[in-house]
């Protein structure tokens, strides 16, 4: 199943960019990539090695952007990276046969995620969607997941408002702009942007409050061959995460150019986001239903998979 993945694998290093260069041991080198650059949620990995809290467990961290969550679980499948931040709904691939599992569940309500609708007199609200044409990404997409949610949850059924599959952040913008939808699917550093020609009229996270919208993921290889740089990986995750909540205006200061953004941007993209961050990595079991039913409500999958067997929690820190 995961052959084509295989056949990529020559390309993945120029799939990724933003690797670190240099000498270093092998066992200390941590391979990480990001399924897209410049998003608050994946930030942790730079503001963490800024602040030393890997170097200290012996990791030197390479870090990879991606396009994508299909191009993030194709470099782990090659073994072109140890570790993945992806998305919550790509445990299914690691249900399809990927050689990866989860390792941490490390966000949870999609507070990071809003619908962004067009300034105009008739569309002040969620109850003037229905109907509607709203863009999100793709097919598959969690946004296209998160949109037919909010149908079902305003009572019209997951066709109740005309999805319109528009692919990246630049073409949505540009239909918003010129009428041809009447709203789209964005981040909250995206959505902050677009006040001349839309308005936020929902944030996810309100509405689907049960939910795994960020997993960090490890290959079987690392996890079975070098268990301790998993370990180590995700104690300095999750110390990064603490020093990020008691920091604010540091992490700003770290993670704005990161995102290419300007430091309000960032600060509202910190305090949408930074509250639903996991301090433990747990995947509590409403959560992983809801993550479960997602996957045959998007075809993903025809069933709903045994979903224990798609992640650990092994490697994760001991509560203190």
């Amino acid at each position: 199943m995961f052959r084509k993945m295989l056949m990529t694998a020559a390309g993945v290093a120029f799939l990724a960019s933003g690797a670190a260069a240099g000498p270093a041991k092998a066992d200390s080198v941590l391979r990480v990539g990001k399924a897209f650059a410049g998003v608050f949620d994946f930030t942790p990995v730079d503001v963490g090695v800024a602040q030393g809290f890997f170097k200290k467990r012996g990791l030197e961290i390479k870090e990879f952007n991606f396009a994508g969550s299909a191009k993030l679980q194709q470099a782990l499948a090659a073994d072109a990276i140890d570790i993945g931040l992806g998305s919550g709904v790509e445990l299914a691939f690691v249900a399809r046969g990927a050689p990866v599992k989860g390792v941490a569940a490390f966000m949870g309500p999609p507070t990071g995620l809003t619908l962004v609708v067009r300034n105009d007199p008739s569309l002040q609200s969620i109850k003037d969607l229905k109907g509607k044409k709203i863009s999100v990404s793709t097919g598959t997409s969690l946004t296209q997941w998160l949109v037919r949610q909010l149908s079902r949850h305003e009572g019209w059924g997951p066709e109740g408002i005309n999805v319109v599959f528009l692919g990246d952040i630049a073409g949505q913008i540009a239909a918003l702009k010129t009428q041809q939808i009447d709203a789209m699917s964005s981040d909250v550093a995206t959505a902050a942007r677009l006040e001349r020609i839309g308005h936020t009229v929902v944030n996810f996270g309100t509405i689907i409050p049960d939910f795994i919208v960020h997993i960090i993921y490890a290959t079987k290889k690392v996890t079975e061959q070098r268990p301790e740089a998993v370990r180590g990986f995700l104690a300095g995750w999750f110390e990064t995460i603490a020093w990020m909540k008691s920091h604010k205006d540091e992490t700003i200061a770290l993670v704005a150019p990161i995102m290419h953004q300007t430091p309000d941007i960032a600060a509202h993209a910190y305090d949408a986001v930074m509250p639903v961050f996991s301090d433990t990595g747990r995947f509590e079991p409403k959560p992983v239903a809801v993550l479960s039913r997602s996957f045959v409500q998007m075809n993903l999958l025809p069933t709903e998979p045994d979903m224990g067997k798609l992640y650990t929690e092994k490697f994760l820190p001991k509560a203190p």
